[in-house]
């Protein structure tokens, strides 16, 4: 068997707190990742504990699209809950676009951009209630997460809004090309820019970010904190570090020619801006 990885990013928050749970499995293990506003966590699995059909299951742990049930118990860490998803909101069509037809080093998912939540979590003591709570879901796939990346996603609570965009390189059929991802859900209508739409990169740095196409262009203003270390996978091993911000503060522009759509902020923005190594 080659080297592969698979991997499900599922994202709540309230009006205060942001928590996302990372299952996933590698060639070497299966994993669950947790990450919030003050810290993360790691859990090994045996690869023997996953378990993949309708739903995704890892020792005492659930993950479908209807919610998530977590049981985690160790001498330094208690992670415990339910949180139920309902009114999910998955896109028209595969955000890969035509690529889902190649062979990639990473693919991409987005299952719902934006949907409500019922429940909690609770880890070491501290209760982290998401009732009418938002919540998001994507996940990866492949031999390796791309060398660079910018990813970035938003609910914007007090407005029906929901963002992703990414930016990658991407290895494809002996060369190196940029990759441009984006969605946007607002009031119930979906916009796309990619590379296969013609999107470009008009301006990328650590601060702001620009794409933009024919009609539309996205302006992303990041204010970043430190953020917190997460695992990501090298050929099928979970061996680089990386690291998240689940909580930064950033604004949202959004242009159809010359005519703005929206102009939001959140201070519950997810962001990984991983460098070239």
């Amino acid at each position: 068997m080659g080297s592969f990885f698979e991997g499900w990013y599922f994202k709540h928050q309230n009006n205060e707190e942001t928590l996302a749970v990372i299952p996933g499995v590698s060639n070497e293990k299966a994993f669950i990742q947790v990450i919030t506003n003050e810290d993360s966590y790691n859990i090994d699995f045996n690869k023997k504990e996953f378990c993949k059909s309708d739903n995704v299951v890892i020792g005492e742990n659930k993950f479908s699209p209807q919610g998530i049930i977590l049981n985690i118990h160790q001498p330094s860490l208690d992670i415990s809950g339910k949180v139920s998803y309902y009114n999910l909101s998955p896109l028209r069509s595969d955000i890969m676009g035509i690529f889902k037809y190649f062979p990639m080093q990473c693919r991409h998912g987005v299952i719902s951009m934006r949907h409500d939540l019922d429940g909690y979590i609770s880890i070491n003591g501290k209760t982290f209630d998401f009732l009418n709570g938002i919540g998001y879901i994507e996940k990866d796939s492949g031999r390796s997460f791309p060398k660079y990346y910018v990813w970035v996603q938003s609910n914007i609570s007090k407005e029906k809004c929901s963002i992703m965009a990414s930016i990658a390189d991407v290895p494809f059929a002996g060369f190196h090309f940029r990759g441009i991802i984006c969605a946007i859900l607002y009031n119930n209508k979906e916009y796309r820019m990619a590379t296969y739409t013609f999107a470009r990169v008009s301006l990328m740095t650590e601060n702001k970010i620009v794409i933009e196409d024919n009609s539309y262009r996205l302006e992303i203003f990041l204010s970043k904190n430190n953020g917190y270390s997460l695992y990501a996978p090298i050929n099928g091993l979970m061996s680089r570090k990386i690291k998240e911000s689940i909580s930064c503060r950033a604004k949202f522009k959004f242009f159809h020619n010359s005519n703005l759509i929206f102009d939001f902020h959140s201070d519950q923005t997810s962001c990984e801006f991983v460098c070239l190594n």
